[in-house]
């Protein structure tokens, strides 16, 4: 059945409505009528539903809860310095499908896209809404959230608020005794938020490596290969799966 995010709380009478392009989409798309059942995820529980009403908006009422869970038990904020073109869009849907808890893109000193500051929020919410359709086909209970364009410097202060910070550096990779991305996962089974960040193209500057040591963050190597930067987030999120999923 096709799955739907909803905002609010759960009602005490469990009937809830829903508006705007998922209505439609129901209503036109899916040519779901009364009767006709989909899964609501409300508050990071998914719920079975039946439609009550589908005239303008949509009536359903919740029935059981379902107890099955496709999250990820590691919440994993992938922080991304700017690329170029629409990579960040390809990197939103896929992170989401391999169970990316929240994204940072960040302004790095050798990002060569600026964001002008009165579109930023288009493409926020553009990224948003990939993330959202993205959590609904990979069958999610937590909507990713997209946050808003951060400084390096801002990066650094959110950092503070993670059990863990893990730096994506090409120099590892290069090194005659890399730290081994898989050794770093075995000391996480502690670690329930973790901050992975990735530079633009261009890679991370010594400047901002030099940072993010002082502030204690770990550095690894992805394996022998230069990743590009829409690949690398892929990657690490799909060996954290490995690695902690059931």
């Amino acid at each position: 059945m096709q799955r739907y995010f909803i905002e609010g709380k759960v009602p005490d009478n469990r009937i809830i409505e829903i508006t705007g392009d998922d209505a439609k989409h129901i209503a036109k798309v899916m040519r779901q009528t009364a009767g006709d059942g989909l899964i609501a995820v409300m508050e990071g529980k998914a719920y079975k539903a039946t439609i009550l009403s589908a005239e303008r908006d949509i009536e359903v009422r919740l029935e059981d809860e379902i107890e099955a869970s496709a999250e990820m038990p590691k919440k994993v904020t992938i922080a991304c310095g700017l690329p170029k073109g629409d990579k960040l869009d390809l990197i939103a849907q896929k992170s989401t499908e391999l169970g990316m808890y929240a994204m940072i893109p960040f302004e790095a000193e050798r990002s060569i896209v600026k964001w002008d500051a009165g579109k930023s929020g288009k493409k926020i919410a553009r990224l948003q809404k990939i993330a959202k359709e993205a959590a609904e086909q990979s069958h999610r209970t937590h909507l990713p959230v997209i946050h808003n364009v951060h400084s390096f410097t801002q990066l650094l202060e959110a950092a503070d608020s993670y059990d863990a910070v893990v730096v994506a550096y090409e120099e590892e990779a290069r090194a005659s005794a890399p730290a081994r991305f898989a050794d770093i996962l075995k000391t996480m089974y502690d670690k329930t938020t973790v901050l992975i960040v990735f530079g633009p193209e261009g890679g991370i500057s010594e400047q901002e490596i030099s940072s993010l040591k002082k502030a204690g963050a770990l550095f690894t190597s992805l394996g022998p290969r230069i990743l590009r930067a829409e690949t690398a987030p892929l990657y690490a999120l799909s060996a954290m799966s490995y690695e902690f999923d059931r």
